[in-house]
Parts: C-alpha cells; sequence; structure tokens
C-alpha cells in the first residue's frame, strides 16, 4: 500500500504589522489556523507602532513557521542601528535598539529574505518590477539578500538610499543594481509602462504622476502569471485579484489588520481582519517610503 500524498497547506499572510502587536494576536485568534499553517509576513514588521520589540519578539519565537520579507520600516531600523540614518521623531524602534537581546534581534532581520516563492505565489513588501519574471525576481531578490548578510553589510546598506536608477537593466551591476532590486521590493508603488519607478507621490490611485501606473498595472507585467502578495500601500487599501493581493490595510493608521489564507484557487481564499482602533500611530498618515 503507498502512503497518500502529502496535503499542501495554504499559507496565511499577513499585512504589515508595524508593531501592531495586539491585533496581530487577535487576528491571528481569528483565523484559527491550524499549527502547520505557515505563517506569510509582507514585511514591516516594526516602527511606528507601540509594540516594536514585544512584536519582533513573538515572530522570532515562531522559528521556521513564520516566513517574513524585508519592508523599508525593517531596513531603516537595520540604518539606525548601523548609525547610517538617524531615527524619525515618530520611530518606535528605540526599544529594540535599547533591548538586551538586541543583537540577536538585529541579526534575525538582517537574515530575512527580500523576496519569498512558494506554491506558485510571490511575496514581496512593495512591488515586483514589470521587466521581471518570477525567477528574476528572485535571483534579484537572493542577491540583495546575500549582500546584506556579509561581514560588510553595512557599507551596502549605506548605498541602498537614493532613486537612481530608476529602471532595471540586465547590464547594472554593483551597489546600483542592488539600489534598483531593493527600491522595487521594499519602496515601489507607481512606475510607468517601460518600468522606470516614481517615488514623488505615496497617495492612492488617485495620485499617479503622469504617465505612471500602479506597478501591477503595467501592461506585459511577467509576473501576472502568478499571484504577487504585498504589503507596504495604506493608501491603496487591501486588494484582492487573482493574481494581486495586497495586504496593507492601514492597521498602524487605526484602520484594520488584514490576512488571507492563500488558497491556489482564487476563490477559495478566505480573508480575515480585525480593527486597529489601539494601534494607531501618534502623528503622520498613511504614507511614507
Amino acid at each position: 500500500m503507498t502512503n497518500p500524498p502529502s496535503r499542501v497547506v495554504a499559507p496565511l499572510a499577513f499585512g504589515d504589522l508595524q508593531g501592531c502587536l495586539t491585533p496581530f494576536r487577535a487576528l491571528l485568534a481569528k483565523a484559527n489556523p491550524s499549527p502547520d499553517t505557515p505563517l506569510w509576513f509582507a514585511g514591516d514588521l516594526v516602527n511606528r507602532g507601540p509594540q516594536s520589540l514585544e512584536t519582533l519578539r513573538e515572530l522570532m519565537a515562531l522559528g521556521e513557521r513564520a516566513v517574513a520579507v524585508l519592508g523599508n520600516h525593517d531596513l531603516h531600523l537595520l540604518s539606525v542601528s548601523a548609525g547610517i540614518r538617524k531615527a524619525k521623531k515618530d520611530d518606535t524602534i528605540n526599544t529594540i535598539l535599547s533591548a538586551p537581546d538586541a543583537a540577536d534581534l538585529l541579526h534575525w532581520v538582517r537574515h530575512r529574505p527580500l523576496a519569498h516563492w512558494d506554491q506558485g505565489m510571490l511575496m514581496v513588501h512593495a512591488g515586483v518590477l514589470p521587466q521581471w519574471d518570477a525567477a528574476l525576481a528572485m535571483e534579484a531578490a537572493e542577491e540583495l539578500q546575500k549582500a546584506l548578510r556579509r561581514d560588510d553589510w553595512k557599507t551596502t546598506l549605506a548605498g541602498l538610499y537614493g532613486n537612481a536608477p530608476a529602471r532595471w537593466s540586465k547590464d547594472l551591476t554593483g551597489i546600483d543594481r542592488l539600489r534598483v532590486t531593493c527600491n522595487a521590493l521594499t519602496r515601489m508603488r507607481f512606475c510607468d509602462a517601460r518600468g522606470e519607478m516614481d517615488f514623488t507621490v505615496s497617495g492612492g490611485l488617485d495620485s499617479a504622476p503622469e504617465g505612471c501606473m500602479p506597478w501591477f498595472d503595467v501592461p506585459g507585467r511577467r509576473t501576472s502569471d502568478v499571484t504577487v502578495v504585498f504589503g507596504h500601500w495604506a493608501a491603496l487599501g487591501l486588494t484582492l485579484r487573482k493574481n494581486v493581493i495586497g495586504l496593507d490595510s492601514g492597521c498602524v493608521w487605526g484602520e484594520k489588520l488584514s490576512a488571507v489564507r492563500l488558497e491556489a484557487d482564487p476563490y477559495q481564499r478566505v480573508l480575515t481582519q480585525v480593527p486597529c482602533e489601539s494601534c494607531r500611530a501618534v502623528s503622520g498618515s498613511g504614507g511614507g517610503n
């Protein structure tokens, strides 16, 4: 007698937590996934919410069950810890930096991936350049994450800031190539039909610069044949399409925290949400790069 094939468990993907531990716990309890369900996190694990330190510790304690990609706020945490950038007035990362286990926490963050591929789905924090297929997106992400795991990671991280080059080319090398990759995966919202990124606005669809569109609406986007899961864009709000799942529903701005069970069949995917009134950031809006 042969054993039946093992069941593939659909992941449960969460939007940006940003240190909102109480809503995360409530959402996890409400969704009630089985113990073998992979838990995916679309980046921006920390910052602006009230419990960044506790959130980071809780995700670390989940072990290999937690699959988290790096977001721009997570990279900001690393940059502040390395002395590359200064903390901003709305940051809530000082508790992490001053914690007795800070070195372990920062090591864990620095070793998270920039993209994750499984079950025909690609998870990133912000977006995927229209010139990339899933394989190239993972190749570019792996180049960057390897650079951030080397001994000279601070030099690499310092070189990632800036908006140029704004467009991918296979001929890019060195820090320019890594910067384009980082900007696409952790900051991008709008780009033009050629895939040139625009970082001048961070609002919703009605704020698109002239000639630009959301990265996922570019005609001929090469990842249109897979499901792309992302966060980052609170002003966009929850976005559920067959091949695009935007999960940042503005928890840290007092809106909702969202999770979607990522069944292969789009019509079987299940959305779960909880309110986040208690997690509203002290100031600011849903924008920011």
